[in-house]
């Protein structure tokens, strides 16, 4: 702890923005970086408590109290050093991650937190500025081959991992491009592709082997897939968007969110778009059925598409602006959050349930709408009933989906593994993350469930390490092929 004061002599700095009306323009991200004066009293706030509760909210147990301090001294190589130890990829968490790190700071009980994500993104972004993040190979081969099935968060941070321990890794991508739903889920003004594609560059030259637009079980079948290496991780994700089955779902103009997130990012790839069944919010009105993260990417996507108007509905109550009783330090709390895409201009509304949607000559026109209240029934559980008479509607010329995904295709590579999936339709695993098939291994969201990608990243890392250890009790005559 460099500065006993720090916390008291210093306030919060949040990372400043572009203004609305220049960075609406463009496709580019928009925070502006602080000076590294002000990153050093930033990290002067940490109080390198005793017990650092922001390991109990970040997934990954990132060193935070270390790295803070060394930024408040300078000492910047030690600071991607410690910051590297943890996270394999903090210039995604750096830019993306909503920081339960932060709600979880033991200053933030009664002061703004320490600024851990700011500061994170500061010394990712220096490292590769100054050149200090190089490739490194393992310095030894095992002679195990291990593949992965899935190039998102999770399936990227398990194969630099394993790949680090020496085994060959083959991570396998159905999709043209590496990346999974940081390529084609995340807006590029959040994550600009750019920096994806330098992690993905290194971990090339560290001796990962990417193999793109295969669809394992269909383009590779399974029995080849376990008879060429010795184990496998699935983190294909949970793919399959949550409909809204309701009255006159098959109108045109009503789209899963992900359809619309993933065109907008390969337009800006450079990518010739199909636009036999055109998804674009310009000049239309736009209703976001979803009050999550993905809705808030579709709020700031369609406004830079130039939509007459952008509606954001939920289904649930506003949240409280601050912690009730009900969320006590340092659990996650559910209160009001107002995103950098709803600073840019869009209505919000909660308590809104969609009964129908109408329109005319088939595409959607309007949404019929009613407000809805939660109650606790004799269980303690919420249960939601509609307010009789409140019935409303809202034009809407583009309607966009965005409440969530329900698991992972069991059709396909599932199937034919014979994996068995849980209640929720997710891969089911032990504690060792080793699913019903000897070898088989699930880590992220296909596992988990939707979640965060910081928890992506973790759960890539734990099951790499379990998969190390399976590896390790194998003798080279039980092998399935040779080393």
């Amino acid at each position: 702890m460099g500065d006993p004061r720090g916390f008291m002599k210093q306030i919060r700095e949040e990372p400043k923005k572009l203004p609305v009306k220049d960075r609406v323009k463009n496709w580019n991200e928009f925070e502006i970086p602080l000076p590294e004066e002000n990153l050093s009293r930033q990290g002067s706030r940490c109080m390198d408590c005793g017990v650092p509760f922001c390991h109990y909210g970040c997934p990954l147990g990132n060193l935070i109290p270390v790295w803070n301090d060394f930024v408040y001294r300078g000492k910047w190589i030690s600071a991607i050093e410690a910051l590297h130890e943890t996270n394999n990829f903090p210039e995604i968490t750096g830019r993306v991650c909503p920081a339960p790190c932060e709600t979880s700071c033991v200053l933030g009980i009664n002061e703004p937190p320490v600024s851990i994500k700011l500061i994170e993104h500061a010394i990712i972004d220096k490292a590769f500025e100054e050149g200090w993040v190089l490739p490194s190979p393992p310095p030894f081969r095992t002679g195990r081959r291990v593949a992965v099935v899935g190039s998102g968060p999770s399936g990227l941070a398990a194969a630099a991992q394993l790949n680090q321990a020496g085994h060959t890794v083959t991570l396998f991508e159905r999709a043209d491009r590496i990346g999974g739903l940081l390529r084609y889920g995340i807006p590029d003004f959040k994550l600009d592709k750019a920096i994806l594609d330098r992690r993905i560059k290194l971990m090339e030259d560290e001796g990962v082997i990417f193999r793109t637009n295969t669809n394992v079980g269909k383009d590779i079948s399974v029995d080849w897939l376990l008879k060429e290496f010795h184990a496998v991780c699935l983190s294909g994700g949970s793919t399959i968007p949550r409909d809204l089955n309701i009255p006159n779902r098959n109108l045109r103009g009503i789209h899963f969110a992900i359809d619309f997130l993933s065109r907008q990012n390969r337009r800006n790839a450079g990518d010739i778009i199909d636009d036999t069944i055109s998804i674009s919010a310009e000049g239309k009105k736009v209703i976001v059925i979803g009050g999550g993260d993905t809705g808030s990417d579709c709020v700031g996507t369609s406004i830079r598409q130039k939509a007459a108007s952008v509606t954001q509905v939920e289904i649930l109550p506003k949240p409280p602006l601050a912690r009730t009783s009900d969320m006590p330090w340092p659990r996650w709390p559910a209160i009001l959050r107002t995103s950098s895409s709803h600073e840019e201009g869009c209505i919000r509304d909660w308590n809104v349930l969609t009964k129908a949607f109408e329109g005319e000559n088939g595409a959607v026109n309007k949404i019929k709408c009613a407000r809805c209240e939660w109650k606790k029934d004799s269980n303690g559980k919420f249960t939601m009933s509609e307010v009789p008479g409140t019935e409303f509607t809202l034009e809407a010329d583009l309607v966009l989906l965005a409440m969530g995904f329900v698991g992972s295709e069991s059709n396909g590579l599932i199937k034919d593994l014979g994996v068995e999936l849980d209640s929720r339709g997710n891969v089911k695993s032990d504690e060792k993350m080793m699913t019903n098939i000897k070898g088989v291994f699930s880590a992220g969201d296909m596992r988990r469930g939707q979640s965060l990608v910081v928890w992506a990243i973790s759960e890539g890392r734990r099951c790499a390490n379990e998969i190390n250890k399976y590896l390790a009790t194998l003798e080279k005559k039980s092998l399935q092929v040779p080393l």
